[in-house]
């Protein structure tokens, strides 16, 4: 958290962090800069940065190569940037559909879904399979945090490909999994 700054070095530090990262939302904004979240709304609309869901799209549209193996919709979560056969990145928020009601905890095979599909996506093939996955669930994951998960293709053999993904909730890591993908002609 930063110590309360004066209204132009807090804008400042705004655009610098949603340019860093710019599927932060207002509420870990407010937090970061220890204000409300209206606050933040208003610096948003002063600076004219349009909200998390605009940004998102924003960012997709520049970063998006065409997905060959999936539809884009197959996918789990919003995909937000992708290079076949190289990286990918998608968000899911954790919604009430996705948690246990009691607990108010992710379903793990969201989490999985979400990277499954994105290490599917990222491999440039009209067909891809997983033949199999090596997963590790670092944390619980809670309703309404959002996952930032990266796909890399880590090598090629053949037919088969490793695709490493790794999910974050706020830069903190809280599932793995190497995935092999083959691709099938």
């Amino acid at each position: 958290m930063i110590a309360r700054l004066l209204k132009k070095e807090r804008q400042k530090r705004l655009v610098q962090t949603l340019q860093e990262n710019p599927f932060a939302t207002d509420e870990d904004l407010a937090n970061m800069f220890a204000v409300s979240i209206q606050t933040i709304r208003l610096d948003r609309l002063e600076l004219g940065i349009p909200e998390l869901r605009e940004r998102i799209k924003s960012v997709a549209e520049q970063k998006l190569d065409a997905i060959r193996s999936l539809d884009i919709d197959e996918v789990i979560g919003e995909v937000i940037e992708i290079q076949l056969d190289s990286y990918a990145f998608s968000v899911l928020e954790i919604k009430p559909e996705h948690v246990f009601s009691r607990t108010q905890i992710a379903r793990g095979h969201y989490i999985f879904a979400q990277a499954n599909s994105l290490a599917v996506a990222v491999i440039d093939a009209e067909v891809a399979l997983t033949a199999s996955a090596r997963i590790r669930f670092v944390r619980p994951v809670k309703l309404g945090e959002k996952l930032v998960a990266k796909a890399v293709v880590r090598s090629h053999s053949g037919e088969e490909s490793k695709v490493r993904v790794e999910t974050k909730v706020q830069g903190e890591t809280v599932f793995t999994a190497t995935f092999r993908v083959f691709r099938v002609s």
